[in-house]
């Protein structure tokens, strides 16, 4: 009896090692490339040889890698090619990595080949360690960001591209050395091509082949133009347009599957990585809204401040255009705030209004996250059209970059966040009441009737366009609303005189060569006061960090470097020190000037100036803070 039963248990384990084996054989083994593919994902090569965190595992959750609007045209031998990949793939490639006796020198070989594409520096960000920094940036720089990297956030990185193969190859190099230090699957990448006229598209495909092999994950969209007449393109709407669809993977991670990033990274030009890490160290030292780093473009031999369309100090006033090498002195830097301007003189991050001056940092939590998008205002005029031009109030909406939109709205939100906590109820259910500030001479804040107003009893602004006699060809005292714009020089009806250049084309003449151009005490005492002053409400984090340089085709980042710093001594302390954070916040000015794009034209289209009132009040109670809707 003991016997037989034995023998039916070898012959039951016979049976079973039989059909593990065929099944085994049957459904390893395959004749197709895409289940070539799908074996060799199974070994997990990638995830060995990367070896990170798998908070964005792109071998299990493949739709974190993705490309969208490729163009794909039909070619003549593209069947022949194909089969001949397949071929090769088949008979010398595929035997060769699954094989128990080469899979180990297949690894190797893969480690070996990501070590190579880890150590991309392109052209331009191969000189990026030896740049000078204040404080010893690059000489502590494995050590300086060591808590920030060992928190183990999520970083999404999102890049607008517009005919800009000159610098691309670059944005991915710093886009690998950040994936290098914060490790591969703890950024998510996203590249939108927008209407490139160059050879972006191949660079783009480039692109998807190194962070395919290096496991980042990404998502790259191809998006044609709004329009194909320049003259009939709206910059600010193409610009929020774009920038939202860059946006999309971020809200879809975040809804869908419950995916918070911390930071988002706006890659724009060229930045080196240390330097983007130490926005995003500033950013978290902070609890800032935003980061952003300075723009810097090359004007007649020298290196000015260029996007003074979208930056404005606390007091609301543009940016000066400033050359990089009369930094020292507070009189001649960008910041007009006096306080701002010395702590720029020391390179330290200073506190303003609004920005968006090359690379930038955002916190998501803080506005993308709470529902607020890129925005355009949509009474603008089409010249394309023979409509007539309409007339507008000098009050009118600011018609300026999504940028400037973006920023109020943070203010709106960051004021309506602070209200209602205010406004939340006592331990006995009272509601407390906010406090209404008076003047020196007693008058409510509520009201002032010294002050001119419209027919609609709304206060009246004033128009103080200036810096746009070479552009528009008039006395800038004497532009009106309507003012047809002329195109830029040299540029031809038609033709889109940005196709190949990196830069917005924001750099306006200067007022001056005394820079001057700013507030002046005629247009303080002209603007009306507001209901509720913005001081009385919660101020917004948006920082400026002078040591995080942008640069665009053409410019020596090296020589802007030393221009900037010079021959810095090295300071006590690093990435950790207490210059960094910023102590005291001030509220929103109560006016600035509005730099705006009142018709069509693309990116070279006319910008005027004029100051506008500004009421955190007058927003809450017209319920307009923060649009629902994008461009």
């Amino acid at each position: 009896m003991a016997i037989a039963l034995r023998r039916r248990s070898l012959t039951r384990l016979a049976i079973a090692l039989l059909s593990i084996a065929l099944l085994r054989y049957l459904f390893s083994s395959s004749s197709t490339s895409t289940e070539a593919a799908l074996e060799i994902r199974e070994h997990n090569f990638i995830e060995r040889a990367t070896r990170g965190d798998k908070s964005l595992n792109v071998q299990k959750h493949r739709f974190l890698q993705a490309r969208m609007g490729r163009d794909e045209r039909p070619e003549l031998f593209k069947g022949i090619i194909h089969d001949g990949m397949n071929d090769f793939w088949d008979r010398f490639q595929l035997p060769y990595i699954i094989s128990k006796d080469t899979s180990s020198t297949s690894t190797q070989n893969l480690i070996t080949a990501i070590d190579h594409l880890l150590s991309l520096n392109g052209w331009v960000a191969a000189l990026c360690p030896t740049l000078t920094r204040p404080f010893g940036q690059n000489k502590h720089a494995t050590t300086l960001y060591d808590d920030m990297i060992s928190q183990d956030h999520l970083y999404y990185v999102a890049i607008v591209i517009h005919s800009a193969d000159h610098f691309l190859v670059d944005q991915l190099s710093v886009v690998v050395q950040l994936a290098k230090r914060l490790g591969t699957t703890n950024l998510f990448v996203s590249m939108l091509d927008y209407g490139s006229t160059d050879s972006t598209e191949t660079l783009v495909d480039l692109c998807e082949a190194v962070l395919t092999l290096l496991g980042i994950p990404f998502r790259i969209r191809r998006v044609p133009g709004m329009t194909e007449d320049p003259l009939a393109a709206y910059y600010p709407l193409e610009e929020a347009h774009m920038r939202n669809l860059a946006l999309e993977p971020l809200h879809e991670l975040h809804d869908r599957r419950g995916i918070t990033f911390k930071r988002v990274v706006w890659l724009k030009g060229f930045t080196c990585p240390n330097d983007i890490l130490e926005s995003i160290k500033i950013s978290f030292v902070n609890e800032a809204v935003m980061v952003c780093g300075m723009d810097w473009a090359e004007h007649n031999g020298n290196f000015i401040f260029s996007d003074r369309w979208r930056t404005r100090d606390i007091l609301g006033d543009q940016f000066r255009q400033s050359k990089s090498s009369s930094s020292s002195s507070p009189a001649s830097v960008p910041p007009r705030d006096s306080f701002g301007a010395q702590r720029y003189t020391q390179h330290l991050p200073f506190q303003v209004f609004c920005c968006e001056s090359g690379t930038h940092v955002v916190d998501p939590a803080q506005s993308y996250y709470r529902g607020i998008r890129y925005r355009a205002g949509l009474d603008f005029q089409n010249v394309s059209r023979a409509d007539p031009v309409a007339d507008r109030a000098p009050d009118a909406t600011c018609l300026d970059s999504s940028q400037a939109h973006f920023c109020r709205d943070l203010w709106v939100e960051a004021a309506r966040e602070g209200v209602e906590e205010v406004d939340s109820v006592h331990a006995d259910g009272a509601p407390r009441k906010r406090k209404v500030k008076r003047d020196e001479e007693g008058h409510d804040w509520m009201k002032r009737q010294d002050v001119e107003q419209d027919e609609n009893g709304r206060p009246a602004a004033v128009d103080v366009a200036r810096g746009n006699e070479d552009r528009l060809g008039a006395d800038p005292g004497k532009l009106n609303f309507g003012d047809e714009p002329n195109r830029a020089p040299g540029q031809r009806a038609g033709v889109d005189a940005d196709a190949n250049v990196g830069s917005d084309y924001d750099a306006m003449p200067d007022e001056g060569a005394d820079g001057e151009g700013g507030t002046t005490d005629e247009d303080l005492s002209a603007l009306p006061a507001l209901s509720i002053p913005n001081a009385l409400f919660r101020p917004v984090r948006i920082l400026v960090n002078p040591r995080c340089p942008t640069t665009y085709a053409g410019v020596s980042h090296t020589q802007l470097a030393l221009d900037l710093f010079g021959q810095v001594e090295e300071g006590a302390g690093g990435a950790g020190d207490e210059r960094y954070v910023l102590e005291d916040w001030e509220g929103a000015p109560e006016s600035f000037v509005c730099h705006e794009q009142r018709q069509t034209g693309g990116r070279t289209a006319t910008k005027t100036q004029r100051r506008l009132g500004f009421s955190l009040h007058d927003e809450l109670e017209r319920g307009r803070g923060v649009p629902a809707v994008g461009a």
